[in-house]
C-alpha cells in the first residue's frame, strides 16, 4: 500500500551529488510550497547526496543567500548521503540530473516502493531535464537553480494534491 492509499504522509527525497546546493534548495522550496498549500501534515520532504563529501554540513552559503532572498529557508538542512533504506522510506526520490539518477540506480536495493526519476519531469513545459550544478559558478547559477526548482516543485505539488484527493 502506498502513502497515497494510507494515512501515512507522502515522503519526497530530493537528491544531488553533495547535498549542499541543488537538493537542499529543492527541499526548502518544496516544503514552503507544501505548507502554503496546507499539505504539510500530508507531505514530507528531505534531501540527500549521492556522495558523502559534505555529510553534516549546512548548505553552501550561496545557496543559503539565494534562497533567503526569495523567502526560502535552507538554514536547518544538513547534508547526508543517500542510503539503500531511503528507497523504502520515501515514495518519490527525485534526482537533479541524469548522472545522479544513474548513481541512485546503483544504490537502489532492487525493486522498491519509491518512484525514482528526475525533478524536472514535473516541469513538463521546460525543455531542460537537468538542474545544473552551480557549485563552481557564480550567483547567477544559484538563481537559475531556484528558477528551475520553483517551477518543478510547483508541478510536483500539483500532482501530489491530485493524488491526495
Amino acid at each position: 500500500m502506498t502513502s497515497e492509499e494510507s494515512s501515512e504522509p507522502i515522503a519526497v527525497l530530493f537528491v544531488c551529488m553533495g547535498n549542499i546546493c541543488r537538493s537542499p534548495t529543492a527541499e526548502a522550496v518544496f516544503r514552503s510550497m507544501v505548507a502554503e498549500a496546507g499539505l504539510d501534515s500530508r507531505i514530507q520532504a528531505a534531501s540527500a547526496g549521492t556522495h558523502g563529501y559534505h555529510a553534516g554540513s549546512p548548505p553552501d552559503r550561496r545557496a543559503l543567500a539565494a534562497g533567503k532572498q526569495r523567502g526560502f529557508d535552507l538554514s536547518t538542512i544538513r547534508a547526508r548521503r543517500v542510503v539503500a533504506e531511503d528507497f523504502e522510506s520515501f515514495d518519490y526520490i527525485l534526482a537533479m540530473d541524469e548522472e545522479v539518477l544513474d548513481d541512485l540506480r546503483l544504490v537502489a536495493p532492487g525493486p522498491t516502493r519509491a518512484r525514482v526519476g528526475l525533478l524536472l519531469d514535473y516541469a513538463p513545459g521546460r525543455p531542460e531535464r537537468t538542474v545544473p550544478d552551480p557549485y563552481y559558478g557564480g550567483r547567477q547559477g544559484f538563481e537559475r537553480v531556484l528558477d528551475l526548482v520553483v517551477e518543478a516543485c510547483a508541478g510536483l505539488v500539483d500532482e501530489l494534491r491530485r493524488r491526495l484527493r
